[in-house]
């Protein structure tokens, strides 16, 4: 079939909506007909050239939701009519990490997944006989996509599509990190660097674990604004001084929880310095620049303070983004508050603009 889509032909330019071939899917995969799509800092840092893991050309988008089209033969996990979120971060449920408690990880399609390719090594998109890789899997900035059934979450028809698909990272990123990584115990202090979808997330997750203090650091009043809406008790700009801040907010023992929403290396040494001695935890969710490294003053670790990362929250994709959609539509979660802007597949670059200027949390296509 013919379809629309946003392909990134060279790092650094701005990417071109054109038509492609999109092949039927094969053994255990789905097409699917995109609804809605956001657009997300990953796609943009990749676009960008700074990922040194980035190739072209390519179709990019990965935060998708939409209806399920057809199925490829095999599949068993999803039929035609069903509403799915996008997983750049799959669930086979069969290989070791999928059937460990200790990560979220699956590696069964990793591999080929990160070289741009479907689990057969082999790509479904094309233009005139040239091949199109697909980005994490996923490819969403299209009208349609083809991904493996293990890639997609099933989610209640009830929740809009142009809502459902903030789960398929940012969002569920945040909520994640704060509530299966880090895993707020009740009553607890948190401090979450960085206020965009990503933090915000984790601001709602800290809160959803009952935290007692939640404070979201900022310079943007906006996102500070949001962040008490969403569950922050206090709020502080960033800066230099931040960890003092924190510190003196404290009695001088630091955060249980600090949770990294930047990307910036500086700020990630200022989330491992504001965790409290003994047995603060400092999450790391934001992506660095390529070359970049975090330098830790080893009397931090040892006096107690712990370091980990974070991808995609910790989540199991197919089992826990239907229950955070279900949290949503219970109420729990204001998704409404991040879309900032509804925009149309022709206006993607319009979206990264918005994002660069941080104009708002989160600029969604909607597709139709």
């Amino acid at each position: 079939m013919r379809i629309r889509a946003a392909v990134l032909e060279e790092f650094g330019q701005p990417l071109e909506v054109q038509e492609l071939e999109l092949d039927e899917p094969r053994e255990g995969e789905v097409l699917v007909r995109l609804e809605a799509c956001g657009v997300c800092h990953t796609d943009m840092y990749t676009a960008s050239g700074v990922d040194p893991s980035g190739y072209s050309p390519t179709v990019l988008g990965h935060e998708g939701a939409g209806v399920v089209e057809r199925v490829g033969p095999g599949v068993s996990l999803l039929e035609p009519g069903d509403h799915v979120v996008t997983l750049f971060s799959p669930q086979c449920g069969r290989c070791e990490h999928c059937l460990s408690p200790k990560t979220n990880l699956c590696v069964a399609i990793r591999a080929k997944q990160n070289e741009g390719y479907l689990p057969d090594g082999t790509t479904r998109l094309h233009r005139d006989g040239e091949r199109i890789r697909h980005f994490m899997g996923t490819s969403t900035f299209a009208e349609y996509t083809v991904m493996p059934e293990i890639a997609l979450a099933k989610v209640d028809p009830a929740a809009p599509l142009d809502r459902a698909a903030l789960f398929a990272c940012g969002l569920s990123t945040g909520i994640g990190a704060a509530t299966k990584t880090a895993r707020v115990e009740p009553g607890a202090t948190c401090v979450v660097f960085g206020c965009g979808m990503v933090g915000l997330g984790a601001v709602v997750g800290c809160r959803l674990q009952d935290a007692e203090r939640i404070v979201a650091v900022d310079p943007s009043a906006a996102r500070r604004a949001q962040a008490t809406h969403h569950g922050a008790t206090e709020t502080l700009p960033g800066g230099p001084d931040a960890v003092e801040q924190v510190l003196e907010m404290t009695g001088g023992m630091g955060a249980d929880y600090t949770f990294e929403a930047t990307g910036l290396v500086a700020v990630m040494g200022q989330a491992v310095e504001a965790a409290r001695m003994g047995w603060g935890l400092a999450t790391m969710c934001g992506v660095a620049g390529k070359g970049e490294t975090l330098e830790i003053v080893p009397r931090l670790l040892i006096t107690g303070r712990r370091v980990c990362g974070s991808s995609f929250g910790g989540l199991k994709g197919r089992e826990d983004v239907p229950m955070l959609v279900r949290r949503y539509l219970e109420g729990d979660i204001d998704v409404d508050d991040f879309v900032s802007h509804r925009i149309s597949l022709e206006e993607v670059n319009r979206g990264f603009e918005l994002m660069e200027a941080q104009d708002g949390i989160r600029s969604v296509i909607a597709f139709g």
